[in-house]
């Protein structure tokens, strides 16, 4: 056997035969034999085509001929039908050409006789003149009574012609005024002969149009054809059609003309759809010569295609030959190509055969020893080889497909990597083989090691990304100090919420927290220590809600010192016990840096159960939380109905002051301030009232806390300014001077900077205005911008009061240090006066303290006339209050002080 064969020695090598040189192919050779077949069916087609012509124009005379025939009868009887009718009724006409005056009785016994054969007349009618006067029956025609022929545009014209030829005129179909339609025959009637003959009227016969077609056969007829009339009027035109359809006209219709006594009508008439194209007998003539032919051209067909199998056959087998050669070569430029090496093992024998590139690929090139397959399975490297084998084996026993991927030492100790592909083929003589390729992959190895290591570095790097995003997740969604879910992973929670929420039947609840003073540890002992105190809320709410059994409730920091804690849970009493501990856990002191530190909570609570709407929730909490602290702080708050309905209620007012802001419905209103001791007007207070457009005059009692949390009590306070202004230079041009106007200023607008500057563009004379300060917000307060705002209004010139002085908790010091021009007594402290010796007491030491100060003083809730006694014998320089004068508009001021009601008003006794 030879070692290594040469690929061109195996079959489809380069030594096959060549194959003569290739020459065109008729590869139509088949039709010639078809032509005698193709001949002798178009001569039997032929054929049956004219035989089918010849047919059809037969049956087509015989239909005209049926056609005519019906046509004709039709004609005749209409001809007939209508000239009897006209005919009974000339005998009509001839009576009354000789009894003129002729009554309607006369006339009913006459048309009763004509009726009384069998006609197709619907009614007679007499018209005198151009009007109906008698008709015949008169039932059912009583609208015809009456009617002028003169005024009725579709009859006048068949009427004035019978007038004027003298004639009987049909005229019709026309729609009858009675109801209906009809042909007309109108006679005219002439009085007397010769030179003094003249018209008359007319006697008018309609013929019922469905009597008359029913009488002549037309209804009859139309069961088979379709009838035209056409010549309305008699006047035969076939373009008045008055019945039938005008397409009749244009599809070659059989025509008969009918006399009428006056003129004529054009029947026209085909079968009902049409002339027929074809003679119902064309199909069995067509298929019978079809039939014919088949029978004749079948044999000759049957041979011609025989002829033809055998010429394609023989033409196909030469192609085969040449497709066979052209593919070994190109299989051979392939493989030489490729450096794919060809193998082939025959099963029985075990002998296998390599060619040259298989040989190369193993190291045995020239070895003169046939290989075996003990010489491939040696060759394989140890720790494939029995792989490799088993893979072999297991292809030639099993479906024939073989795979196989090994690696392989030369006997120079190269080693390489080797596919194997083959495939076990039967041989045509009985025997079995397997034949297939090995190629070198030694390269593709080598890649794919590096792709694997490749792939190895990019898993542990993206496990680090991932980490890396996880970490970045975890801080994007908790907060850095605490831990803790922030604001925007609770945001995200809420967001999601309620398509689970319905799932959830236990409730859900929301706690807002709020730390209390904890600006105060932050600002005095630092940042740092701030830190501390919020890591440890922190611990304590997370210790909190880790005790509550659902694992989904969790903390989240919103804020800076403020937190939200989740509970699945709307049971009131439970949450009431967690805030409560919360409250209770956060009063504890904090030892930081040996300083005890002390802050508490505010927690505010809604709860709701079913599907919630959880942002919802969070409002409802934080509005609690306000409530919480409004009133005292260091507590908890739950969200209900009250408080919902006065959130509510806050924000239409809030909307109303705005509004009214706007609108300029918030106005000035002045109580005088009179001297102690001669009651004359020393000045006014300029108090604000809201004139709401529903519920009338309101007092600052009514909206200065929604206003304030507004932050617009600067803007009424401006606004009440500016309307002090503009009426006291009103009051100077009546002639009427008010010394001193007093006008409240809030704690918001001494903190604004831009106060000062605004004072200034107003040019207030100095002297002329008074700012109220209240006393427990502004004597001790160490704002540096108020303490400046007041110094600077001082040097404009505008007073500084305390109102409502002895309420608070000012000293004599911060009176010495803010030397105001005037301290009011609350009206707290005035109004007991009367019945107490002690308040009067403190009153006279107030008084003494002014005094001792240089400051006047003023008393407010005035409203008898023994706390103004008592007032001015205390040393009161001023008085204000109901006794003397209400708070007023501006516009009666002047006539309040013109009146001087106040010195003539009853006193009332103390």
């Amino acid at each position: 056997m030879q070692a290594c064969r040469d690929r061109r020695s195996w079959p489809g090598g380069s030594d096959v035969p060549r194959s003569p040189t290739r020459h065109p192919v008729e590869t139509s050779s088949w039709r010639p034999t078809l032509v005698p077949a193709l001949l002798t069916f178009s001569v039997m087609m032929v054929v049956a085509f004219f035989a089918a012509s010849q047919n059809f124009a037969i049956y087509r005379e015989q239909l005209r001929a049926e056609v005519v025939e019906q046509v004709s009868l039709v004609r005749a009887r209409l001809e007939g039908n209508v000239a009897g009718n006209i005919q009974l009724v000339r005998g009509l006409l001839a009576t009354l050409e000789t009894e003129l005056d002729m009554d309607e009785k006369r006339f009913g016994a006459l048309a009763e006789r004509v009726f009384a054969t069998e006609t197709q007349l619907r009614n007679l009618a007499i018209a005198k003149g151009m009007v109906i006067t008698m008709v015949y029956p008169r039932l059912g025609n009583e609208k015809a009574i009456g009617l002028d022929f003169r005024k009725t545009s579709a009859q006048f014209e068949a009427a004035e012609r019978a007038r004027t030829t003298g004639k009987m005129v049909l005229a019709g179909p026309v729609d009858l005024v009675q109801g209906g339609r009809g042909f007309i025959a109108r006679f005219p009637v002439f009085a007397g002969t010769g030179p003094e003959r003249s018209y008359w009227g007319l006697v008018a016969a309609v013929i019922d149009v469905d009597r008359l077609y029913a009488a002549s056969g037309v209804f009859e007829a139309e069961k088979s054809l379709e009838i035209a009339i056409a010549g309305r009027d008699g006047s035969g035109s076939g373009h008045d059609l008055f019945h039938g359809r005008a397409d009749v006209l244009s599809d070659a219709p059989i025509t008969a003309d009918v006399a009428l006594p006056a003129g004529n009508w054009r029947i026209y008439a085909r079968p009902i759809g049409g002339w027929p194209t074809t003679a119902p007998s064309s199909l069995l003539i067509w298929g019978g010569f079809l039939l014919i032919a088949l029978l004749v051209t079948g044999p000759i067909l049957v041979a011609g295609l025989l002829i033809a199998e055998r010429q394609r056959n023989h033409v196909a087998l030469r192609e085969r030959q040449r497709e066979l050669v052209r593919l070994s070569r190109r299989l051979n430029l392939a493989l030489d190509t490729s450096e794919v090496g060809v193998f082939e093992y025959v099963l029985e024998s075990g002998d296998i055969v390599w060619d040259e590139r298989v040989c190369a690929l193993y190291g045995v090139e020239g070895s003169a020893t046939p290989p075996t397959y003990m010489t491939w399975r040696m060759a394989v490297h140890p720790e494939d080889r029995e792989r490799a084998a088993r893979e072999f084996r297991q292809a030639l026993d099993g479906d024939g497909r073989y795979h196989s991927e090994f690696r392989i030492v030369t006997p120079a100790g190269v080693t390489r990597h080797i596919r194997a592909i083959g495939a076990v083929f039967a041989e045509p003589e009985g025997g079995r083989r397997m034949l297939g390729v090995n190629w070198d992959v030694s390269a593709d190895a080598a890649l794919n090691e590096d792709l694997r290591l490749a792939n190895r570095l990019s898993e542990a790097r993206n496990a680090e990304l991932e980490a890396t995003r996880a970490r970045i997740e975890h801080n994007a969604l908790h907060d850095s100090l605490t831990d803790l879910p922030n604001r925007r992973f609770l945001d995200q929670w809420l967001q999601n919420h309620p398509t689970t929420a319905r799932a959830q039947e236990s409730g859900l609840a929301l706690l807002h927290i709020d730390l209390d003073r904890f600006k105060q540890i932050n600002d005095t002992l630092g940042h740092a220590a701030g830190d501390a105190m919020l890591v440890h809320v922190a611990d304590v709410l997370r210790a909190r809600v880790q005790t509550v059994d659902n694992p989904d409730d969790f903390v989240a920091r919103i804020g800076g010192d403020e937190f939200v804690m989740v509970c699945h849970t709307d049971d009131e009493p439970r949450l009431a016990q967690i805030a409560d501990a919360i409250v209770c856990e956060m009063r504890r002191p904090i030892i930081y840096s040996g300083h005890e530190c002390r802050f508490g909570v505010s927690v505010g609570i809604a709860a709701e159960r079913g599907s919630v709407d959880a942002r919802r929730l969070l409002v409802n909490a934080d509005i609690a939380l306000y409530r919480a602290k409004s009133r005292g702080r260091n507590r908890y708050e739950f969200f209900n109905n009250a408080l919902e309905a006065e959130v509510i209620r806050t924000k239409r007012v809030a909307d109303e002051i705005l509004n009214g802001l706007d609108t300029g419905q918030f106005v000035a209103y002045f109580q005088p301030q009179f001297d102690a001791r001669t009651r004359e007007i020393i000045g006014a207070e300029a108090l604000v009232r809201w004139n709401h457009p529903t519920q009338g005059l309101l007092s600052p009692a009514a909206f200065l806390d929604v206003a304030e949390d507004l932050n617009v009590v600067s803007t009424i306070d401006r606004l009440v300014l500016e309307q002090s202004l503009a009426a006291m230079a009103q009051w100077r041009a009546l002639g009427l001077v008010v010394p001193r106007v007093s006008v409240n200023v809030s704690a918001r607008r001494l903190q604004d900077d831009q106060l000062i500057a605004s004072l200034r563009s107003l040019a207030i004379a100095p002297g002329t205005i008074a700012f109220e300060l209240v006393e427990s917000i502004f004597l001790d307060e160490t704002d540096e911008m108020v303490r400046w705002n007041i110094e600077q209004i001082k040097d404009l010139g505008i007073d500084i009061e305390i109102d409502d002085f002895g309420t608070g908790y000012a000293s004599i010091v911060s009176l010495m240090q803010l030397k105001p021009y005037r301290l009011k007594i609350a009206r707290q402290l005035v109004e007991p006066i009367v019945d107490s010796v002690a308040q009067r007491r403190l009153l006279a030491s107030i008084v003494d303290i002014g005094r001792a100060l240089g400051i006047e003083v003023l008393g407010e809730g005035v409203e008898t006339e023994a706390h103004a006694r008592i007032l001015c014998d205390l040393g009161c320089a001023s008085l204000q209050g109901y006794l003397l004068a209400r708070p007023m508009p501006a516009s009666e001021l002047p006539a309040f002080a013109a009146a001087r009601s106040w010195l003539s008003a009853p006193r009332r006794a103390s």
